[in-house]
């Protein structure tokens, strides 16, 4: 029996799609809390001091570092030596997520100009690989592994874009001697690069100085997870069998880190953020211009955004479809794009410091990847699995 119960956790951890399940049973779960007789102690708990930081900045400054180091590990891997490794690779989902990216930014601005909120433009912007593989795990061997490829890559490349918009687009005040120290580390983590240490812990200790300095200066401490997994060695995968038992550094971090982030930092971040007390807000909060362009942003940006790009690639035989997709299977992915949940939370927490707004924007994320979530299963469930054949172009 306890063996039994050992292969089962151990098919679920090893499940890629799992933590998305995971995450959206912890943000129902903090719906349920927010909203019942524990509401007061779930806020009082995460306002609380733990030494100079708040239980809920030590979740998003500090424990989402580590996110964002497996973030930048993947992005790093997949340019270098994955799915992303070749400009021909990269263009239907590198296109796609800019488009993807622009149009519900455009959404957004288009229920929010004139109100004081279009700070928020890059809220529906972003897409939650955990929940979108969640939904397909659903589905099972009714959509191609080119499809659920083509999902990872685009929002690997949409994570690059929502770092970068992170970076420059929501940063405080910047202290010129701390963003000094950070430049300092990350020149010494370049140092032991290209200087061939292999060893994870010396990395691993300058890391955890940059994460602090970068704190201090002003730039989201998260950040710091992006540029240290950006100096973390990467050998190519080795192509004979013998030489398999060398794993680069960068493999093996990433490896380590698969576990606690997915099961254990992602859940209790959903945890944290997903909780919106509906005390007190009336219907205007579903009607309000933040929850309308969030919602629309992801639910009818994404698709326009992303189904649009892809359209126009391939009819002009720049790209072709994914292999073994049909274009309805394309729509059915596309929809999933527009569930935005663990990015489009965190930068709603950057993008706004009043309450009542952070509150419209989580509802408008929630309704949003809901929308999308449901609409792109639905399609996927009754698309044909296999592809209409391709016509040949004209000679």
């Amino acid at each position: 029996m306890a063996g039994r119960i050992q292969n089962t956790i151990r098919k679920f951890l090893d499940n890629g799609s799992s933590g998305g399940l995971l995450l959206m049973a912890s943000a129902a779960l903090a719906l349920i809390v927010a909203n019942s007789p524990l509401s007061e102690a779930y806020f009082d708990i995460l306002h609380a001091y733990v030494g100079p930081l708040s239980v809920a900045h030590w979740i998003n400054d500090a424990l989402m570092a580590l996110f964002f180091l497996m973030v930048g590990l993947e992005i790093k891997r997949e340019m270098v030596d994955g799915h992303l490794s070749s400009w021909p690779r990269r263009i239907l989902p590198g296109v796609a997520a800019a488009a993807g990216m622009a149009v519900p930014a455009l959404v957004y601005l288009f229920f929010t100009t004139g109100t004081g909120a279009t700070h928020g433009w890059a809220i529906p912007s972003a897409t939650d690989i955990a929940f979108a593989l969640g939904v397909l795990s659903l589905l099972g061997p009714r959509v191609p592994t080119s499809l659920k490829v083509f999902l990872a890559a685009l929002a690997i490349i949409d994570d690059l874009g929502a770092v970068i918009v992170i970076g420059l687009f929501y940063t405080a005040d910047v202290s010129p001697v701390y963003l000094g120290l950070s430049a300092v580390v990350l020149a010494v983590l370049a140092g032991l690069n290209l200087s061939g240490v292999m060893r994870l812990s010396p990395y691993l200790i300058m890391g955890a100085v940059l994460w602090f300095f970068v704190l201090q200066s002003g730039i989201h401490a998260t950040i710091a997870g992006v540029m240290l997994a950006l100096t973390i060695p990467l050998k190519r995968t080795p192509t004979t069998p013998e030489a398999h038992g060398s794993e680069s550094p960068l493999h093996r971090l990433e490896h380590a880190l698969i576990v606690p982030v997915s099961f254990v930092i992602i859940p209790i971040f959903g945890f944290a953020n997903a909780g919106v007390s509906f005390a007190g807000l009336g219907m205007e909060a579903l009607v309000a211009p933040v929850t309308l362009g969030v919602a629309a942003g992801l639910s009818i940006g994404k698709l326009v955004g992303i189904f649009g790009a892809v359209t126009i690639l391939v009819k002009l035989d720049w790209a072709d479809l994914p292999v073994g997709a049909s274009w309805m299977q394309m729509l059915g992915t596309t929809l999933l794009c527009g569930i935005g949940f663990t990015m489009s939370l965190f930068i709603s927490l950057l993008a706004f410091n009043e309450p009542l707004l952070q509150d419209e924007a989580k509802i408008g994320i929630l309704i949003g990847s809901l929308i999308s979530g449901l609409a792109g299963y639905t399609v996927l469930r009754f698309a044909k699995r296999e592809a209409p054949r391709r016509m040949q172009p004209a000679r």
